[in-house]
Order: structure tokens, then sequence, then C-alpha cells
């Protein structure tokens, strides 16, 4: 038929347009939808805000109050938008999804159905023209009539059904894109209803009260980031040599008054027995605690205690400037940090200080005589200045190349000079209290006993036991020749001071490592700044063959107990004077009694022992007293 093909390529454009409106229309409904949703979600925050923790404060209930204002506006118009999405979809997407789905595949169902037809009556009509007139076949030919007779009229009804659908369709593309766009319009006018009564004039003076503060925070802003960039300005200025890795310290001298330090520090973790790893952390002190922070973390962790920690430098091969701090309480002893104390004590000894080295430089050469009494007075002062030297140069005191004894040896296995075996050397435990379960010891009948907890760090032998810088230059030369070849090992021994004697006692078995007579000790002292360290000077006599005397000069570590130790070094001595004293004081009324009147001469000592028991600890004072009462 003349003209079809108009028709189809008119259905066709209509059918290419109608598609690309489908699918505008389609992201309209779509965007209105998140619209709806999104306005819906924004007032369920901000009515949640009020119970956000907020880590730099959110109570502020101006603030709160607003936003829970602009919630209550935000989900009417919520309540606007979803009401808009319903009405979008039966008016607007409804009508064109209709002529879409059901209008424009109708017409491609009848052209397809058209084209069949066509094709099967032309089919037929070819098969009937080729009938034989010769030969003609009754029941044949009856059956390509037939055929032709059914497909024509097959192809009659298709062809009417389908041109009557392109004819409506002319009609269908008026309604398909009007009656959207209609829905589209009253579904807006509806919304901009909804909006107008809910947006009322109380709403436009909260918005513009809210306008006006927003404003002066702004202006406040403004003024704050122009101070902030002045001062970023005058840092950078005043910062700029401190850029570099190490700053002139006469610019910029070190702040040793700060109560509180922190900074980015290297930790070193040890990953093996030979191998490390470095991690950088963020530290920082508080109170007397060292804390550390991880990246990330809100708060800081205990790292340890400081206030008893031993700060020193150390040396290390792949990082520059470490320091370790240690943290010991007496009782845990690995070696690590049997180390960090030897090496603090080292680089608190090693050197001697300014004023030591001033002491020995202005000290005349001359030494005066004094009594064993006097001179255990004088050094026994807890490391106070001697009042005399007994040399110009340090070498006098202790010469470089005296071997130095790392160890105690057991007298079992090696005899001291000067050292005597007492019954507790011999192996027999012995109490330090003096309260074994068999006969007296020789330490029962002593007025003093205080034992302490203390670490044996070397001894060597002195050329002088006149003054306290003999057990000072003595704590540096072994410190340092402990710090100079690693040895941090120190046995642990108990120190029990009573009037008779100084006792070394293993602390498992009780047994007596080393045993010094009270006399024979003629110095002692503590460390001028470090008081764990205290030493004191034995004074030996040589073996049979050998009768000069030598001294020699130990030294230990205590749990922060030198000046006590002294102390109680110097009562022992006190004592053991006063008793002296007294036992000639004794002898001589004995005497002088005997030759008067024999007969009362027992009754005489006890009064004096008596007397002697009172006062015993009353030192010079209460020795004169009695002297006097005497």
């Amino acid at each position: 038929i003349p003209g079809d093909g108009v028709f189809e390529e008119d259905a066709a454009a209509i059918s290419n347009y109608v598609n690309q409106l489908f699918q505008a229309m389609h992201r309209v409904y779509d965007a209105q939808n998140e619209l709806s949703a999104a306005t819906h979600l924004t007032s369920k925050l901000l009515k949640e805000y009020e119970k956000q923790h907020f880590p730099l404060g959110g109570d502020d209930e101006v603030m709160n109050s607003t936003l829970q204002q602009f919630a209550k506006v935000i989900d009417e118009l919520s309540s606007c938008h979803a009401v808009l999405s319903t009405q979008l979809a039966d008016a607007m997407m409804f009508p064109i999804t209709q002529f879409k789905e059901r209008d424009l595949k109708e017409i491609l169902t009848l052209k397809e159905v058209f084209q069949i037809a066509s094709n099967d009556h032309d089919a037929a009509i070819i098969r009937y023209s080729r009938l034989s007139k010769r030969r003609e076949n009754e029941k044949i030919k009856a059956e390509v009539t037939e055929d032709v007779y059914t497909s024509r009229k097959k192809q009659h009804q298709t062809m009417m059904h389908y041109f009557c659908a392109l004819n409506t369709l002319q009609y269908k593309k008026k309604i398909a894109v009007l009656e959207p766009l209609l829905g589209y319009m009253q579904a807006q006018i509806s919304f901009f209803k909804m909006g107008s009564e809910n947006l009322t004039e109380q709403l436009e003076e909260f918005l513009t009260n809210i306008g006006t503060s927003v404003q002066n925070v702004r202006r406040e802003m403004e003024c704050e980031i122009e101070n902030m960039q002045q001062t970023i300005e005058d840092l950078e200025v005043a910062s700029d040599p401190l850029y570099l890795p190490d700053p002139d310290p006469a610019k910029f001298p070190v702040h040793r008054n700060l109560t509180r330090k922190a900074g980015y520090l290297n930790a070193r973790n040890k990953t093996g027995l030979v191998s490390s790893s470095w991690e950088r952390q963020f530290y920082f002190t508080q109170g007397g605690n060292l804390m550390s922070q991880a990246r990330g973390d809100v708060a800081g962790g205990l790292v340890m205690d400081i206030d008893n920690c031993s700060v020193m430098a150390v040396d290390c091969e792949d990082r520059r400037y470490c320091f370790q701090i240690t943290s010991f309480d007496g009782k845990n002893e690995n070696p690590e940090e049997i180390a960090a104390r030897v090496n603090q004590s080292a680089l608190e000894a090693v050197t001697p200080s300014p004023s030591f080295q001033q002491r020995h430089e202005s000290m005349r050469p001359t030494v005066q005589s004094r009594s064993p009494a006097a001179r255990t007075s004088s050094t026994g002062s807890l490391g106070s200045e001697s009042a005399v030297l007994s040399a110009l140069s340090l070498d006098s005191l202790v010469a470089p190349d005296t071997p130095i004894q790392f160890d105690i040896i057991s007298p079992v296995s090696e005899d001291l000079p000067g050292q005597a075996k007492s019954s507790g050397q011999s192996g027999r435990r012995t109490n330090p209290f003096g309260e074994t379960g068999g006969s007296k010891s020789e330490t029962e009948d002593s007025i003093l006993h205080q034992l302490f907890i203390v670490r044996f760090l070397g001894s060597m032998e002195v050329k002088s036991d006149e003054s306290p810088d003999v057990v000072y230059e003595t704590m540096r030369q072994i410190l340092a020749a402990r710090a100079i070849h690693n040895i941090f090992r120190m046995t642990e021994s108990h120190l029990l001071v009573t009037c008779d004697c100084l006792k070394l006692i293993d602390p498992q078995t009780q047994v007596t490592r080393l045993r010094f007579p009270l006399p024979s000790v003629v110095l002692y002292a503590t460390h001028q700044e470090n008081k764990r360290l205290f030493g004191f000077v034995l004074r030996t006599s040589g073996g049979r063959a050998d009768s000069r005397q030598t001294s020699i000069c130990y030294i230990f570590e205590s749990n922060n107990e030198g000046e006590k130790i002294c102390d109680s070094v110097g009562l022992a001595k006190q004592i053991a004077f006063h008793a002296e004293l007294d036992l000639e004081e004794q002898s001589r009324l004995i005497a002088a009694s005997n030759r008067s009147n024999p007969s009362s001469g027992e009754g005489q000592f006890v009064v004096l022992s008596s007397s002697q028991s009172e006062d015993s600890d009353l030192g010079e004072d209460g020795k004169k007293k009695r002297e006097s009462e005497t």
C-alpha cells in the first residue's frame, strides 16, 4: 500500500523521542526520591547533634536548641518532598510508562505480525502461479487455492489492525507527552503550596537571626585568622635557626626549669639477641611518670616511673644523641638494669669534678700526723672534704696500673692480706642478728647490728688512707674500668655492721664471705653526688714474710643507702672507741681500788659496766659527761 512507509517512519521517530523523554522524567523522579531521603536523613542527624560527644566540647545549649529548630523545619520539608515523590510517580511516571510499554510495543508487535502474514501470502501466490495447465490435479489445485484464500484474508486483517494502530498513534503521542507534564506541574504546585504553609513569617524571622549570628561568627573567625597568621609569621622568623638539627646553644639556651617535657623520640626494641629496631613515638612527662602516646591514640599510656630512675648518655652505632632511662628498685636484677646502673655510675664518677681537681692543686703536700681515732672521725664524714691531702696528684692516691678485683674471692680459695679466717668463713652458717642455736657468735654481744643490701663493684690497693679523695678516686677508676670493659655482673651480699667488724654475708646461704675487723677500717665515704656508691679503706698487714702495711679500698653499690651505711660504720667505731676508753678507765680504777681497798674491786667494776651500757651511743658529749661524772 503506497504511503505506509511514512507512518512507520513517524512511529519510529515517536518511539525514539518518547524513550528520551522517559529517561529525563525518570531522572527527575529519582532525584526527587533521593532529595526526600536526604532531607529526612539531614533532619535525623540534626536531632542527634545534642547526643554527640565532641572532644573539644559540645555542650552549647544555644547551638543545640538552634539545630533542633532546624531539624523540625527540615523534617516538615522532608514530608513535603515525600508527598511530591508520590505525586510524580502517579501523575508523571505512570502515563509515560504506559505509553512506552503498551502502545509503542503494540505497534511493533502488529508490524511483525503483518510482515509474517505478507510473507505467507506471497508464498501462497507463488505456489498457485506454478500450477500446470496440462496436468491439472483438482486436489492439489483446491489445496493451493485454499492456501491463497487463507493467507490473503489473514494479511488483510492484520493490515487493517496495523494501520489503525498507526493512525491512533498520532493521537496517543500527544496524550503521552502532555499528560505527564501536566501531572509534573500539578505535583510541583501542590508541593509549593505545602511549602508556603510551613515557611511562615516566624520562620523567616528565625532565619534572619541565625544569619546575623553566622555573620558575627565569621567576623570573629577572620580576626582570629589574622592574629594566627601574624603569630605564625613571628614564630617562623624566631624559629628559623631552630630548624637546624643542632641549634646553637649560645643563642637558644636549654631550659632546665621545665616541669614537663614532651617530644618525639626513637625507642629501641630488641628483636633478637643482637638485632634491634627503632620506632618513632611521642613521649612526655607527667608528674613523676614517663608517658608515651602512639599515633592515633587519644591519650597516652604509662611507660615507667622515673622518680627513682637514672638517665645516661650511651653510645650507639646507628643513632645519634642516644640516652638511656633505667628504672630499678633493688628487686629486679637483670643484666640490662645492672648495666644501666654501672654506666650511670661511671658517667657520674668517671671524670673528677672541677672542685676535686682544684682541691688537689691548692693543697700543700704536707701531711699532719693524726691519731687513729681522729682520722676515723674525719674520714667518716660521709663524703665531706677532708682538711688535708696526702699528695698533689691523683696518681699518688691510686696508681693507674693497680690491678682491680671485680668479684669477691672466697677466703677458702684465696687468703686476702690481713683478713683472718673466722668461724663464719669456714662454711658455718651465720645468723646476722646473732641468734644462732648453738654457742654465742662473735657478734652476739655487740650493741649495734645493722644489715644492708649491697653489691660489690670492686677493690684495689691504694697508696694512701688519709683522705676521702682516695675513695672517690677508687670509685672513678673501678667504674671507668667496668664501663670500658663492659663488666656488668655484680655480687649481691648482706653487709652486717657491728661494733666488732663488718661482714659480707651470702643472702642465700647466710655464709660469711668476707670479714673486716672494725679497727682496720680506717676510712669510709659516700660519693658526693651518687649516694648509692660508698666505699671504705681497710688497712692490713702483709703475710709472715712481709710485715709492711697495705691499704685496700672496697667499693660497693647500695639501694640509695650509702649515707646510712657510713653513719652506721661511724656509730660502730664511736661505740668501739668509747668501749675501749671505758675499759682503760675501768682497769685504771680497778688497779687504784686494789691498791687502796683490794676487797671492793668487784663492786666498782659492776657500776662502771652499767655506765658503759647506758652511755655507749651518746657520742663524744656523752663520753665527756660520763668521764666528768666518774
